[in-house]
């Protein structure tokens, strides 16, 4: 801040000098002027954006009411060719009106209509009593009464009705909320014969509203000339067909208007809104548009700021010339006076603000500077260490005080014996710090010494060098470590002795971190750690070799039961239950050992195999130790081989595709078949899926097999009869790809076969491996039709948690619940809870591994609905299921007819 002295001259300055006062009061002028200018542009600038946001506006709904009136044009001639038809054919009454256009013909000829037009939903036929007779989707037609239904109730008893109606309603067939569109169909008299309708979910509208960027806070809305809202975007379940026509008279004159531009606050949110609206020629429909006044003067704000910064910096550089001027007449007779103290004033700041502190004696040891940070470090008095002092008396008060410990004579006599040269020494004080001393000689015979705290220097130090040898978590010996502990016990085995060197995995630890979380996991290795470092003898060695894996050393083991010993100790210590952080945890491992010298003495060879017998422990179904054994090197060998022929079985097509069919509980048709890849080798024959599959995963060839197998099975799909599904596993590997949905699409592309006939089973592991990414690739599947089956469910985790955050369109019964369903404490309790719970949310059931007449009687009980076992059909090759199809179909027409029989026989 200026002086009062400055204050003053300032004064002086400008009031009594002409020419500067004319200077500041010109300058004023100009930024007032600055100022008046930056206000007009910034009205100019928001009324421009306010006109161009309400200019985009009007182009998109104009656009947009063009574009769906032209859909809905097609749609109309559709159902216009229709009315022709039925006019063609002579249909004369309600009665030939239900019979000649319930036929499956009339099914196919508005299928072949709707599929010249891609974009058009599906068209519904209803008969004078407001029953669903036939429809474009599918056949046959669904039992669904439409008479209770406004629309129809007009045409049915208002002759006036206008010939064609569009409503917004939830429709019965697929139970989303709809917009239909539907014409009334009149006799050679009049009479009322039916309606031709179709619904459009209002999600195919905002699709197209959603590819329309107009900014953020934008809305678009379709809606019916009587006020009531059909589809919008943003999507707002509460708002669909709610009537905005009720609301105030600017709101009413919307509707009254072919097109309207304007700007009012929105009854939604009560925003103060852009709106501009536009009718459909051809249709009572009103497509609308509206942003926020805010969002429209986005752009607005950021020209403001622009030119708020522009007229700010001008005024700042004028105003800053002015007292740029000022304050160098004000500063020029100050200077001199004030560069003296200014430097000694910066010398002490610098001095006193060091992090060291700083001694200077002159060559009769007396002190000329000391810091306030070297009396802060040691305690002592300013009134003692000051210039003047002699540097005995200052390690005598030193010694006084309690911060040097010793005899006063030596310190000194060490110091200065050393004094002519730079040296350097570490000293501790009575209170455990470390203390670094640099001595620096002077040419005058003085010394300038540095006194810097380093106890915390050495304690990161200390604990860099703990950290390289020991893991952070657990605190046991980390790898390297390991390592170079196991190489030296290598190196010294005495005889007679062997060294054996366990490792252990902790089974199943992915799923208490996948269900759990990452310090619940952490805290469960700690205590494992805990544990077998508690078991392992005075002379054992305990590691941590990353993730859920340990090893421990053993010397100086004479017999097997001194191995033994120690692994039913650790068997025992981590198989007791942990508390983690609340949750009450138990695990167990797999350990495999490898003894030294009678396995190897080389390192690298004593820790391989010791990884092949904790391997094998792992196949033997975990939970156990295995000792290693030269077989396992064979075995790993051998699975190595086998690597390599699937490689090459990929590579020269060595793999099938056979098919299982699944059947329906309640009428006992196929629904559908399972795709089932299958590898013939050259010589070992039919290999089991479970032996190269899990090969293919760890490997990931999973990912070529699965794109093989489902473009295959696409292929094959589409020649069977358009009622049956193909179901086609897909491996939690696959999800990783990232391009998963493409790679489907592009095989239901290539191959014709409809979406809505394919069906992805997957487990519940693709769930728990990455939760959200895996559910956003199943909506996607979901978006393009594609129906979605839980495999082996009630096997994993959180079974319910799926349930609910994805609607699967089936659940697949795991066969070890199918194959004591029949026991007197078999699993039906949990089966019917399974079909009760498909049931509540709209899914289907299907049970695998059916092979008894029994189980399939008490799963129809229980109201499954789908069944597959070799009870019915065992997999078979692609050639053969046309035969099985037909077969089946004549045997159950057959058996239809027998039961025809017998019930006209009684």
């Amino acid at each position: 801040m200026m002086t009062k002295y400055g204050s003053r001259l300032f004064d002086q300055v400008f009031v009594r000098s002409g020419p500067i006062r004319w200077l500041v009061v010109g300058g004023t002028l100009l930024i007032a002027a600055i100022a008046v200018g930056a206000v007009l542009m910034a009205q100019n600038f928001r009324e421009r954006a306010l006109r161009n946001s309400g200019r985009e506006l009007e182009n998109t709904v104009l656009m947009l009411a063009h574009h769906f009136d032209q859909q809905l044009q097609d749609f109309a001639v559709i159902q216009k060719d229709f009315v022709d038809h039925v006019r063609a054919i002579g249909v004369a009454s309600a009665e030939d009106y239900r019979k000649r256009l319930s036929g499956q013909d009339i099914h196919r000829m508005l299928r072949s209509k709707i599929e010249a037009l891609p974009y058009m939903g599906g068209v519904n036929v209803i008969d004078a009593d407001g029953n669903l007779i036939n429809s474009s989707t599918m056949w046959p037609a669904p039992k669904v009464n439409m008479a209770d239904r406004a629309y129809f109730r007009t045409f049915r008893y208002d002759p006036q009705s206008p010939d064609v109606l569009i409503e917004p309603l939830h429709s019965r067939v697929s139970g989303a909320w709809t917009i239909l569109i539907v014409r009334k169909i009149l006799g050679p008299n009049g009479e009322f014969l039916g309606v031709v309708g179709r619904g459009i979910e209002p999600a195919n509208f905002e699709k197209f509203f959603a590819s329309v960027v107009l900014g953020e806070g934008a809305t678009i809305s379709m809606l019916h000339r009587d006020g009531t809202l059909l589809a919008r975007y943003p999507h707002s379940s509460e708002l669909m067909g709610r009537n905005f026509k009720t609301g105030p008279f600017a709101h009413q004159r919307v509707f009254g208007l072919d097109h309207f531009a304007g700007r009012f606050m929105s009854p939604v949110d009560g925003e103060d809104r852009l709106i501009s609206s536009h009718a459909l020629p051809h249709f009572p429909i009103l497509m609308m548009a509206t942003t926020t006044r805010a969002a429209a003067l986005t752009d607005w704000r950021e020209q403001i700021g622009i030119l708020i910064s522009v007229a700010a910096s001008s005024a700042l550089a004028i105003a800053g010339v002015l007292i740029a001027i000022v304050r160098k007449l004000l500063e020029q007779h100050r200077l001199s006076r004030q560069r003296l103290t200014l430097e000694k004033q910066r010398l002490d700041r610098a001095v006193n603000n060091m992090t060291q502190g700083l001694l200077l004696f002159d060559a009769e040891q007396r002190l000329v500077v000391c810091n306030e940070r070297y009396i802060e470090m040691y305690g002592l008095s300013p009134e003692v260490v000051k210039p003047g002092c002699s540097f005995y008396d200052i390690i005598a008060h030193r010694r006084a005080t309690g911060s040097l410990t010793g005899d006063i004579d030596d310190y000194v006599a060490r110091v200065l014996h050393d004094i002519h040269a730079r040296n350097s020494m570490v000293v501790d004080t009575a209170d455990g710090r470390s203390i670094q001393i640099l001595n620096e000689p002077l040419a005058d015979g003085g010394w300038v010494a540095t006194h810097e705290d380093i106890t915390e220097r050495r304690r990161i130090e200390e604990r860099i060098t703990h950290l390289a040898h020991y893991d952070a978590l657990t605190d046991l010996p980390n790898r390297t470590m390991f390592h170079e502990h196991l190489r030296a016990k290598l190196a010294a085995i005495a005889d007679g002795e062997e060294i054996a060197v366990h490792y252990i995995d902790i089974d199943e630890f992915k799923g208490v971190n996948d269900a759990l979380g990452h310090l619940v996991g952490d805290e469960l290795l700690k205590s494992v750690a805990a544990k077998l470092s508690y078991c392992a003898d005075a002379g054992d060695f305990v590691a941590r070799l990353g993730g859920d894996e340990f090893a421990v050393v053993q010397s100086a083991v004479t017999s097997p039961d001194q191995v033994t010993d120690l692994v039913a100790r650790i068997f025992q210590a981590i198989r007791t239950p942990f508390d983690c952080m609340g949750h009450h945890l138990t695990t167990d491992a797999s350990i495999g050992i490898a003894l030294a010298p009678g396995h190897g003495t080389a390192l690298d060879q004593i820790l391989k195999n010791a990884d092949m017998a904790m391997y094998a422990a792992k196949s033997a179904g975990r939970r156990t130790y295995r000792f290693f054994e030269p077989e396992m090197d064979a075995k790993v060998r051998e699975r190595r081989q086998l690597e390599i022929d699937l490689r090459h079985a990929i590579a020269e097509g060595g793999l099938e595709v056979y098919y299982q069919p699944c059947l329906g509980l309640k009428d006992d048709r196929i629904t559908g078949c399972e795709a089932l890849v299958r590898w013939r080798h050259p010589e070992r024959g039919m290999v089991s899926p479970a032996e190269f599959i899990p090969i293919a995963e760890d490997t990931g060839l999973i990912n070529e097999i699965g794109e093989w197998v489902l473009a295959t099975a696409c292929r094959d799909a589409a020649s069977w009869p358009d009622d049956l599904r193909l179901a086609v596993n897909v491996s939690p590997v696959q999800f990783k790809s990232g391009t998963l949905a493409l790679k489907i699409m592009a095989a239901l592309a290539a191959s014709n076969l409809p979406a809505s006939r394919l069906e992805l089973e997957i487990t519940e592991a693709v769930l728990i491996r990455d939760d959200d990414t895996a559910l956003a690739i199943l909506h996607q599947l979901r978006a393009i039709g594609v129906r979605i089956a839980l495999d082996d469910f009630g096997t994993g985790y959180s079974s319910l948690s799926y349930l609910h955050r994805f609607p699967f369109d089936k659940i697949k019964i795991d066969r070890c619940f199918v194959e004591d369903i029949a026991g007197p404490d078999g699993s039906a309790s949990i089966v019917q809870a399974v079909v009760s719970l498909a049931a509540a949310r709209r899914m289907t059931t299907t049970a695998e591994g059916v092979e008894t007449e029994e189980q399939q009687r008490l799963l129809r009980t229980l109201g499954c609905s789908e069944m597959q076992g070799y009870l019915f059909s065992a997999a078979k090759p692609a050639d053969k299921m046309l035969e099985l199809f037909a077969a089946h179909r004549d045997r159950l027409a057959q058996r239809n007819g027998e039961e025809g029989r017998r019930r006209e026989a009684g």
